[in-house]
């Protein structure tokens, strides 16, 4: 219940974060590819830590001119890389893309899972429903023109 909330309110809070920034554009890509930068920063400064904890030689097997940061840090940039993330909506789609969400909810294969009957079907319907939209096209067009006389 108490798990519920929070998700809830999160949800509330992205819809209203997203809402607002999908008016200035660059300032919500700005904010989302730090998010994505921090992120993957706290992940590589964590590692870089526990590499440092696992094999402690004495040389520094950090990939940062600074290998006396706090061990903290990497965790909380992980932390704030993955609230700007959520707040920006763009955690899972940064990371997983629309394409294969949409596809699991639609319960579709992987194409890799598909044999060759399957793509081709697959781009005939594709085919034929790019045709479609042609002949829909061209018909809206002879409306439009018939309206305009």
């Amino acid at each position: 219940m108490f798990f519920k909330k929070i998700y809830n309110f999160g949800d509330w809070l992205e819809d209203k974060v997203r809402g607002k920034l999908s008016h200035y554009p660059i300032i919500y890509a700005f904010i989302g590819g730090m998010g994505i930068i921090i992120f993957w920063r706290g992940i590589w400064h964590t590692f870089d830590y526990i590499m440092e904890l696992f094999f402690a030689t004495g040389v520094s097997l950090a990939s940062t001119s600074d290998a006396y940061l706090p061990w903290w840090d990497g965790p909380l940039s992980i932390l704030i890389g993955v609230i700007l993330l959520l707040l920006t909506g763009l955690f899972v789609t940064s990371f997983i893309g629309n394409e294969i969400i949409i596809s699991g909810l639609k319960q579709e294969k992987k194409i890799a899972e598909k044999t060759k009957d399957e793509i081709e079907i697959e781009l005939n319907e594709n085919a034929k429903m790019k045709s479609e939209v042609h002949k829909i096209n061209t018909r809206l067009e002879k409306l439009e023109n018939i309206l305009k006389k």
